[in-house]
């Protein structure tokens, strides 16, 4: 096993994509308001590694207010086919504007035209009102590029805790937990 969290991210993140049947890179986020009071909800990974694990979001959304108000949060992976699961904590910072518009750029072109159409996490009267906000955008961008949205970006979590979990017989699982110490990680296990 490694001793380095972030290539047992990789190798777990590895075997998820192989087994899991949906959304390997699916990874539930939570967040807490001003007040403390939590929320979570499932965002995809879409960038990973050392600096920190990287999703996109609305910034008028909720989690965005959230995160404004209280930068930090916990994500988790479960992949319930491998009977694995990883705990992240750590504080978030948004990422930088060129990284936001190159992932952006790589999304499916309805996804694109969605981010300037959706107020998320806002209250939408009818289904059929945002189908007419989708076209009208659609039909702005006809035949040019899709440009993103100044409301929309990506946060990243950089981990201070890393827990890696794995289902034992008669509920005695494995659990390693790795903290940030400086530069680098200090290594333990949890009683299960």
């Amino acid at each position: 096993m490694s001793d380095n969290p972030f290539a047992l991210f990789d190798d777990w993140l590895t075997a998820a994509q192989a087994n899991e049947p949906n959304d390997p890179n699916a990874m539930a986020l939570a967040t807490a308001d001003a007040d403390g009071r939590p929320s979570v909800r499932m965002v995809l990974l879409k960038g990973h590694g050392p600096e920190g694990f990287v999703f996109y979001t609305n910034q008028h959304s909720r989690k965005a207010g959230d995160l404004a108000d209280n930068p930090h949060a916990a994500l988790l992976f479960h992949w319930k086919s491998l009977r694995r699961q990883i705990r992240i904590e750590g504080p978030v910072t948004a990422v930088d504007a060129a990284l936001a518009d190159a992932y952006f750029a790589t999304r499916h072109r309805d996804s694109r035209l969605g981010a300037w159409a959706s107020d998320q996490s806002r209250p939408l009267p009818s289904r059929a009102e945002f189908e007419l906000r989708y076209e009208a955008v659609r039909t702005r961008y006809e035949g040019q590029e899709v440009p993103r949205p100044p409301h929309w970006s990506g946060y990243r979590v950089t981990p201070s805790r890393i827990e890696f979990w794995e289902d034992r017989p008669y509920r005695l699982h494995h659990r390693r937990l790795f903290t940030r110490e400086g530069d680098g990680w200090k290594e333990g296990l949890l009683y299960p």
